[in-house]
């Protein structure tokens, strides 16, 4: 496992679903051992196999809205009929512990910590975002029928959705074009570990 030396970043990773961002996340983090990742909410149904509190924290809705009316969210957005949301002393918590952090965020949500980066103490100096880019519209659609997880409606309503998030690509601080997953890691972890360099 390789350790970072100077851990103060706060990354975030966006793209459409099929992008391959999770399976990215989750390799850097197997990589990298000082790198963890914000666990956010949501209020879907866990999918088989995920866990409470490590994948997610799985709320319902009334309680997801409890939290917005509390303020309890640094960002929350709908994404495909769902809420998802990153509770601000779950990232406080997680900075205190001195480690980088890593979120696997959609695009309103990244936009929502650009916007707070400056008003928010935690933030300043911190963060840095990267958007995974599909290299096509055929591509994406393969790579989702390859999950096996969602219907031709759904999958239709996710490709929607990617073209309005790939119109945003350019907020990001950095792109990643997709290409296969061993090229998407290989220049996902050179950008991290230039990154940690920069911030040495």
């Amino acid at each position: 496992m390789s350790e970072c030396a100077s851990p103060s970043l706060l990354l975030i990773i966006s793209g459409p679903a099929g992008s391959g961002k999770t399976t990215l996340c989750e390799r850097l983090r197997e990589e990298f051992s000082s790198l963890e990742r914000l666990v956010t909410t949501t209020t879907r149904p866990p999918r088989p196999g995920e866990v409470h509190g490590v994948d997610y924290h799985f709320a319902s809705p009334e309680a997801f809205a409890a939290g917005i009316e509390r303020g309890d969210f640094i960002e929350w957005a709908r994404v495909h009929g769902r809420n998802y949301g990153s509770r601000y002393d779950h990232l406080v918590a997680a900075l205190a512990k001195g480690r980088d952090l890593l979120l696997n965020i959609d695009v309103q949500g990244a936009r929502s910590f650009r916007q707070q980066q400056h008003q928010r103490a935690e933030l300043k100096g911190r963060l840095h975002t990267v958007f995974i880019k599909p290299r096509s519209r055929e591509q994406l659609r393969e790579r989702l029928l390859a999950r096996g997880s969602d219907d031709e409606e759904e999958i239709a309503r996710r490709l929607r959705s990617a073209e309005e998030e790939i119109r945003l690509a350019d907020e990001f601080d950095f792109v990643i074009v997709s290409g296969s997953r061993e090229e998407d890691y290989r220049r996902l972890r050179a950008h991290y570990l230039h990154l940690r360099v920069d911030k040495s």
